[in-house]
Order: C-alpha cells, then structure tokens, then sequence
C-alpha cells in the first residue's frame, strides 16, 4: 500500500504522466533536454520530473558518453517493471496466472475456451463505444472507437487505414498481458491475437487479422499486425 500511495502522488501531477504516457507510447530512450523541449518546460523542471518518475520505478536511467569527451550523458527509458495501482491492493496477475494454467492443463479444450474468452473481451472492449443503432459509422470513427478502447486497456495502439488494399495496419505499443506472457508466451500471444480480432468484429464483418511483427519473438519494441477487411 505504502508504494501504491507513492506511485499514485508522483502521478498526480499532469506534465509527469504526460512525460510517463510519452515513454510508453514511443519507447524511445530521452534526455533531459529532449523532453524540456517536448513539454515546453525549464529542463531543471524537465530532470525534475524525470527523477521522480525514476524514484519509484517507472522509469530507469543509464549514462550514456558522448564521444567528444565531457561528462556522460544520462539517458532515460521505460522501466521493465510493472507498476499496480489499487485500492485496495488485489494481485490480478496471480488470478491470471493460476487461470491461465488451469487451462493448459484441460489441452485443447482449455485452450480453446482460453481464445475464446479472449475474443469476447475483445468484443465487449469496444461495446463502450460504439454509435447508436441505425447510424452510419466512417472507417475514421470505428479507427477512433479502437483507438480509444485500446488506450484505455493500456496497449497505446496506432492504426492506420489502407484504401487501396482495404486493410488497416496497427501496432500494440504496450501487451496488456505482458506479466503473464513471459512463460506461456505463445497461448498468452494466441489469446491476444484472439482479443484483437473480437475488437476488429465488433466493428467490421470478414476481417482477417496477420500478425506481423512479436515482441516476444522478434526482439522488437512493439507487436504489429494488418487487419484486412472484406466488408467495410
């Protein structure tokens, strides 16, 4: 509890979890002049933030030399640590580790009722923003609604339509589940793969969702994948 408040007054202030969600959406390593010139502040104010952030874990810093002699540069980036804010403390992950396993355990049939509830969080992630009945929603407005639902559940995502081959390409800057993917990786990765098509047939019909990239086995920063439709 004693971090939980810790981590909760440091976030408080709106230009440190401005500078926090920039971390997160870009995964980009940043100085202190980097991010005074990003926020428009006084880089005393900017190394200010930084170390705060740094004091209780969410971010993590190194130096870094410059090649032309002088002191080193210290850089900062995203920590690997997860961070929990609730009230009162509850352990999801345990819950979600325990669960996860119980259905590898069933074979298939536990695997499949796995996807399966992946897909349908992925369809009630969006039930919170979808139009009323009847109302002609664009390409650009369902775009919005998986932008939303995405920022809300954490991932950061960027999508963007292609008209020519009439698909949508999107990157997850952030895996949701990424404290229970570390051992199970490709159910966990197969769930969310699941997850992400339930949003997409929450708004389209006849989608097929590719994967692209993985984080997990391609050593990159974010997972992508290309949405094709077929009935926009």
């Amino acid at each position: 509890m004693e971090k939980t408040l810790k981590v909760t007054n440091v976030m408080s202030d709106p230009t440190r979890f401005n500078i926090y969600q920039y971390l997160v959406e870009n995964h980009e390593d940043v100085n202190v002049t980097e991010i005074a010139e990003l926020f428009d502040i006084h880089p005393n104010v900017a190394r200010l933030h930084l170390s705060k952030l740094e004091d209780v874990n969410l971010v993590t810093s190194y130096l870094l030399k410059t090649g032309k002699g002088g002191r080193p540069g210290r850089r900062y980036k995203l920590s690997d640590e997860v961070i929990e804010v609730n009230f009162p403390a509850r352990d999801y992950k345990i819950l979600s580790s325990i669960t996860l396993e119980s259905l590898i355990e069933l074979g298939e049939p536990g695997k499949q009722a796995l996807y399966q509830t992946g897909k349908k969080y992925g369809i009630k992630a969006i039930e919170n923003y979808t139009l009323p009945q009847n109302t002609d929603t664009t390409i650009d407005q369902k775009i919005i609604m998986l932008e939303n639902a995405g920022r809300m559940l954490g991932m950061y995502p960027t999508f963007t339509y292609q008209p020519e081959s009439e698909s949508i390409s999107f990157s997850v800057q952030n895996c949701p589940f990424k404290e229970i993917a570390t051992d199970n990786y490709e159910i966990v990765c197969d769930m969310h793969h699941s997850f992400l098509k339930g949003m997409f047939e929450a708004l389209f019909t006849g989608i097929e969702l590719i994967e692209e990239k993985n984080m997990f086995t391609d050593g990159c920063s974010n997972c992508a994948y290309t949405a094709k439709l077929t009935n926009v």
